[in-house]
C-alpha cells in the first residue's frame, strides 16, 4: 500500500494506493474514511485491479471542509486528472453522488470507464432521507451540506440520464434507504443502469460485505475494460 496527497484550493486530500492494473477510484460515505475501504483494496488486488481510495475533504486525514456537493465533485475530478489512466469510480452513498456530479464534466466523463453507485441515488426523497440520517446521527453535524445534497436531486438525475457509459447500482438489503420506486426511477432515467443487491449488507456495504462487494467490482471492471478495449480497437471512442 502506498499513500498518495491531493493538494486542492485550502484542503489536502490523502489516499492510500493498492496494486496494479486496471484502476478503481473508491470514494467513501458521508463521515466515513478510506480504511472502510481496506478489505475491498486487498480483494482487488488480489484479483489485479489498483485502487486509489481518498479521504474526501474533511474526513479522516483530508484536511478542508465540504459546504457543498459542487466542491465534492470538483475534488473528483482532480483525482481522475491525478491518474495515469481511465478509472472505475466507485462512490458509496455522498461519495457516489460527488462522483455523478463530476461526470456531468465532459472531460471526466471520458476519462472513466464505467461508474459504481453504492446504495445511492440521485434523487432520493428529501424527508425520508433527512429521518434516515437523524436515526443513524448523521445529520447534526453537516446539516447545510445535507441540504444542499438534496437539493440538487433534478440537476443529478438529468446528468445521469446523459451518461453514456456503464452504470451499476450496488443496492443494500434490510437496512439501505433506497426504495423500490427509487430503483423504478433510476431505470426510467437512464437504460444503461444494472441493478446489484446485496441482501446481506445495510447501507453500508463496503463494511458490511467487503468481499461480495469488491467480486462486484472485479466482474464490472474486466467487462468495462474489455469492452473499452474492444471499442477501442474497433475505432470507437464512445
Amino acid at each position: 500500500m502506498r499513500e498518495l496527497e491531493l493538494t486542492r484550493g485550502g484542503a489536502i486530500l490523502r489516499a492510500s494506493e493498492t496494486g496494479d492494473g486496471p484502476t478503481v477510484l473508491l470514494l467513501h460515505a458521508g463521515g466515513e474514511r478510506r480504511t472502510v475501504w481496506e478489505p475491498v483494496a486487498r480483494a482487488l488486488d488480489q484479483g489485479g485491479v489498483r485502487s486509489v481510495a481518498f479521504d474526501q475533504r474533511g474526513h479522516g486525514d483530508s484536511s478542508g471542509e465540504p459546504t457543498s456537493l459542487a466542491m465534492l465533485a470538483d475534488d473528483v475530478r482532480a483525482m481522475t486528472r491525478q491518474q495515469r489512466r481511465p478509472v472505475t469510480i466507485v462512490g458509496a452513498s455522498i461519495g457516489g453522488l460527488a462522483a455523478l456530479d463530476a461526470l456531468a464534466d465532459p472531460a471526466t466523463a471520458l476519462r472513466t470507464r464505467g461508474l459504481v453507485l453504492v446504495d445511492v441515488v440521485p434523487d432520493p426523497d428529501p424527508v425520508r432521507v433527512r429521518a434516515w440520517l437523524d436515526e443513524q446521527g448523521l445529520r447534526r453535524r453537516r446539516g447545510a451540506l445535507v441540504d444542499d445534497v438534496l437539493a440538487r436531486g433534478p440537476t443529478l438525475r438529468a446528468t445521469l440520464a446523459t451518461l453514456d457509459l456503464p452504470i451499476l447500482l450496488v443496492r443494500g438489503g434490510t437496512g439501505s434507504p433506497i426504495s423500490d420506486a427509487d430503483i423504478a426511477r433510476l431505470r426510467e432515467t437512464n437504460p444503461r443502469v444494472r441493478v446489484e443487491q446485496v441482501d446481506e449488507a445495510g447501507h453500508l456495504v463496503a463494511r458490511d460485505a467487503p468481499e461480495r462487494l469488491a467480486a462486484i467490482i472485479l466482474e464490472s471492471t474486466a467487462t468495462w475494460h474489455h469492452d473499452q478495449r474492444s471499442s477501442s480497437c474497433g475505432g470507437s471512442v464512445r
